[in-house]
């Protein structure tokens, strides 16, 4: 809701990241849900970025807990996101994941989520502190390991890179068919893709969309996605 109407918005640093680092026009799907005839939708889309967002999955989504009390939601797009993901995969077309959308990928293929992972012993607190600037908030926070033979290490000489980290929920069990890309120092999987896609499947749990064009691990990331989507489109 923004004041007494529900809208359908996106962040313009998803889409400006979308526009510059992935060479893609981005256009928002509303949630609506069944409406949108996920079969015919999935055919006509060249790629799918599920973004981040302040709400979380649903609990009742992966048989989780209930939500500590003022947690947000958007059943709206739980919804729509939960048999899209599987769907577009299914059908070959390109899925990049970022935060929520991380965690949405999870949760479509049957996996769950630690909703409080900064009271979890032996766990960093992967939280921002929005009381500071956007630039301390977006700003590298800690490293993750690349898996050996995983696609993040092919876009980049190196075996660890520096993330930001603005997440409380994270990886309780990952879902069928995934493959860990990265993970945190304290072993948190902060990366995965889709073993079995047909496309570029990928999902990262920090946000490569932060002035993408300023860090070549992300511009590359989103480029790779961006390939994919050109790929798809001269195939259909």
């Amino acid at each position: 809701m923004i004041g007494a109407h529900p809208f359908h918005v996106v962040g313009e640093k998803y889409a400006r990241a979308l526009l510059d680092a992935a060479d893609a026009l981005p256009l928002l799907i509303p949630s609506l849900a069944e409406e949108l005839r996920f079969d015919e939708l999935a055919d006509r889309l060249d790629g799918l970025l599920f973004t981040g967002s302040p709400s979380n999955v649903e609990p009742r989504r992966y048989c989780g807990p209930p939500s500590v009390p003022g947690t947000l939601h958007d059943p709206a797009r739980d919804a729509t996101t939960l048999p899209l993901i599987r769907k577009a995969v299914e059908k070959g077309v390109p899925v990049l994941g970022i935060c929520r959308g991380f965690q949405e990928v999870n949760v479509a293929f049957g996996g769950s989520l630690h909703q409080r992972v900064h009271e979890i012993p032996g766990h960093l607190d992967h939280r921002d502190d929005d009381s500071q600037p956007l630039e301390v908030q977006y700003g590298p926070a800690h490293e993750v390991i690349l898996e050996p033979g995983g696609v993040l290490r092919t876009l980049v000489n190196a075996d660890r890179v520096q993330v930001n980290s603005l997440h409380w929920q994270g990886i309780e069990r990952l879902g069928e068919g995934l493959s860990v890309e990265a993970r945190a120092p304290d072993g948190l999987v902060e990366a995965f893709r889709v073993a079995g896609a047909a496309r570029f499947a990928m999902a990262v749990q920090w946000h490569p969309e932060w002035k993408v064009m300023e860090n070549p691990f992300s511009r590359a990331l989103f480029a790779r996605f961006g390939a994919a989507c050109r790929d798809r489109a001269r195939s259909r």
